[in-house]
């Protein structure tokens, strides 16, 4: 991935992974443009970061995404990079008579069909580029699911199999596909809990650990930091090995 002289979109980009990312990318001297559903968040980045731009959008919603993506196209024919960062994490439990279809739609809509919808809304300006990359944000529970949020794993693990395939499509043009595949990080994704558990990588290693990857290693279509490789590896001990892991850890 080129690290200068991008014009960059990233969804979800008020808070935490993303909005790391796009100060560390606004710092690089990208024009970035930041996206989501809080203005309020939005616009504390946006002012925090000078010549940062910003768009609100619903990416549960299809309408919103068309309407975002028309007016992010009219304003940026410059866009050459799209980072689908935006995404929700509920808590379901799979036994309750409880209905949980509304946390199920809400996580689908804006983890997996969001970022399919805006890819094909930009197609047309960034085909328009002399390069172009589309990075999706997976995570490491693609590759070993966490029980109580069964939607949301099932997203981000086939939010990983649509990379593949438009990585393979788009193999012979001059589009680069990206997989950012991230560990457990201390995030508000699911409340202060997380964003203030010993247990979860401290926000600033896992964006200073990406961004060298994404400078080092320039052709990497997955970035795997330290700490996800081990989900991210699970099957190749075997399916024993596998089954185990996935139980101690659903088990804690």
């Amino acid at each position: 991935m080129k690290m200068t002289d991008n014009t960059i979109l990233i969804t979800g980009g008020g808070s935490g992974i993303g909005r790391a990312l796009a100060e560390e990318f606004h710092k690089l001297g990208n024009q970035v443009i930041v996206a989501g559903r809080d203005e309020k968040k939005l616009d504390e980045t946006t002012g925090s970061n000078p010549g940062m731009k910003s768009f609100t959008v619903d990416m549960a919603n299809f309408e919103s995404i068309k309407t975002f993506a028309a007016a992010v196209a009219a304003q940026f024919p410059q866009l050459d990079t799209v980072i689908h960062n935006a995404g929700v994490m509920i808590p379901e439990d799979l036994l309750s008579e409880k209905d949980n279809q509304s946390a199920v739609e809400t996580v689908v809509n804006t983890n997996l069909l969001g970022p399919m919808r805006l890819t094909g809304e930009l197609l047309p300006v960034l085909r328009k580029q002399t390069q172009a990359t589309i990075m999706t944000v997976s995570s490491g529970l693609a590759f070993v699911p966490l029980a109580m949020t069964p939607t949301y794993c099932a997203t981000k693990a086939a939010i990983h199999s649509y990379t593949e395939s438009l990585r393979f499509k788009l193999c012979d043009t001059k589009f680069q596909v990206i997989e950012l595949i991230p560990p457990y990080v201390a995030t508000h994704l699911m409340g202060e809990h997380q964003a203030n558990d010993p247990n979860a990588m401290p926000l600033d290693e896992f964006i200073n650990e990406t961004m060298e990857i994404l400078t080092t290693q320039p052709a990497a279509t997955e970035i795997l930091v330290e700490r996800v490789l081990q989900l991210r590896l699970a099957t190749e001990n075997g399916r024993e090995k596998y089954d185990e892991f996935f139980k101690q850890r659903n088990a804690g």
